[in-house]
């Protein structure tokens, strides 16, 4: 089993955040390859499902940006997995909007949802970076992050989601190349 897990914040306020991008993109995995609907379980949201033949447990904190790591933990323990089963989906303020990176282990870059993990799990987990561009300077980030996709964003957002869960297979059967490549192809189309 696989653990992907999308990190954002819980609740209307902040659906259309750009930190709430993780959470935008597990639901787009659940939906596109029909996953169960999801149960209140390791202190948010999960469904399990199949990609292929990989089975997998799709979670969504509800634990808040700052404490994810206490779910995944939890999530992690209940199930026997070690930290190389986790897959994390997040914003990345240094990759351009809504290009997509894929890369294990490394820094948390000032990410407090990646602190927490690494705080909880460990750092060698699996990361799907996705750009959500910077604002300019540093004094900008928190109402940038914390701020709804612009109008203009919604179309790009749909179709960068959309190749993310169209690709998943790749992801699933551990070919990250192949799963930046071919969302990378559908997004120039």
């Amino acid at each position: 089993m696989q653990l992907w897990v999308g990190l954002g914040n819980p609740g209307a306020l902040y659906a259309m955040h750009r930190h709430n991008v993780g959470f935008m993109a597990i639901d787009a995995i659940a939906e596109i390859h029909g996953f169960d609907a999801p149960r209140t379980r390791f202190q948010g949201w999960a469904s399990e499902g199949r990609i292929g033949s990989e089975k997998l447990l799709l979670l969504k904190p509800a634990t808040f940006m700052n404490e994810s790591g206490r779910a995944i933990g939890e999530a992690l323990r209940f199930y026997k997995l070690g930290v190389g089963d986790v897959t994390l989906f997040h914003d990345e303020l240094d990759l351009p909007p809504f290009k997509v990176k894929v890369k294990t282990g490394g820094g948390t870059a000032g990410h407090n949802g990646l602190k927490s993990t690494e705080a909880h799990i460990g750092n060698a987990f699996r990361r799907v970076r996705i750009g959500i561009g910077h604002p300019g300077h540093k004094d900008r980030v928190t109402p940038y992050v914390l701020g709804n996709y612009a109008k203009a964003e919604i179309e790009p957002l749909s179709a960068m989601l959309g190749a993310i869960a169209a690709e998943a297979r790749w992801l699933a059967e551990d070919n990250a190349q192949r799963f930046m490549s071919d969302v990378a192809l559908r997004l120039a189309e």
